[in-house]
């Protein structure tokens, strides 16, 4: 679930912010990272349940 947050929030942001100045760090950037991190935990949760489909409701 917070793959798919932090993908949808970063990937606009990282397309549609490259104007948009900020005093610490720009936001192109910043979008640039949270859809990374997404994509990087959308594939491991995709990669869990591949590996234990009997776990995928557990906590």
């Amino acid at each position: 679930m917070e793959g798919t947050v932090l993908l949808a929030v970063g990937l606009p942001l990282w397309l549609f912010a490259d104007g948009i100045e900020t005093p610490v760090v720009t936001l192109t950037k910043a979008g640039l990272v949270l859809a990374v991190i997404g994509a990087v935990t959308l594939l491991g949760a995709a990669w869990s349940a591949v590996r234990n489909p009997g776990a995928a409701g557990r906590p």
